[in-house]
């Protein structure tokens, strides 16, 4: 091939390439877009929610809501999946309050409208990505923390389950160097009631954080 010819093929790579990123912006708008209108319906009045982020098959969050009726909860997964099933849960026990929703955290978080508030989060079992290369994917960190923070009561819980001692570690890391969360060593555990991910496993650890405390004044 002649230089012509090379000029030519890496011009097409490079138009297919730039093809593909904005097919990929525009789905990605239009995911954005699909999620917003679909809170905006399901919230159309100030209110606070449970979220349980990464809700898998929906078995935590159903039995909880059943215990919680007054309360309006939510849960987010990626897999559709595993939405249809706790959608399917929410159906055969009439829970109008329990939603589930097939959504990223981060942008579940982006796309609720300003007039909702998180009163307790569950984050249960997430992946831990035990290769460090990989632990810029874990859900539990700082921009999560400062996501959820902006979006909490003042007596929010932020409850964290892992079966995964490195994740764990990693999770009271996270909060320890946040100034927008502490561990509540003082706070139970608020609901326990098994799941299809908790079944499979031996042991685990948990943490509550809470807003800090703020220091009082010198002088008061």
């Amino acid at each position: 091939m002649d230089d012509t010819g090379i000029k030519q093929s890496e011009g097409s790579a490079q138009a297919m390439r730039a093809d593909s990123r904005e097919v990929h912006e525009a789905r990605m708008k239009e995911v954005r877009e699909n999620l917003e209108r679909t809170c905006a319906e399901l919230f159309p009045e100030p209110v606070t929610i449970t979220l349980e982020i990464g809700c898998g098959h929906g078995h935590f969050l159903t039995a909880y809501a059943l215990e919680h009726q007054d309360e309006t909860c939510v849960g987010v997964d990626l897999v559709t999946k595993r939405v249809q099933k706790g959608r399917n849960k929410k159906e055969k026990r009439a829970l109008e309050k329990l939603h589930f929703i097939k959504a990223e955290a981060l942008g579940f978080l982006e796309a609720l409208p300003e007039h909702v508030r998180i009163g307790r989060c569950f984050v249960l079992f997430p992946d831990p990505w035990p290769k460090k290369r990989h632990w810029k994917n874990r859900i539990v960190q700082s921009q999560l923390l400062e996501m959820l923070a902006a979006r909490r009561t003042p007596d929010c819980q932020l409850c964290l389950r892992t079966d995964h001692e490195g994740y764990f570690e990693w999770m009271v890391e996270q909060v320890a160097a946040s100034t927008l969360w502490a561990v509540n060593d003082e706070v139970e555990w608020p609901f326990e009631a098994s799941s299809f991910f908790q079944e499979l496993m031996d042991a685990w650890q948990s943490l509550i954080a809470t807003k800090p405390e703020e220091d009082e004044p010198q002088g008061a």
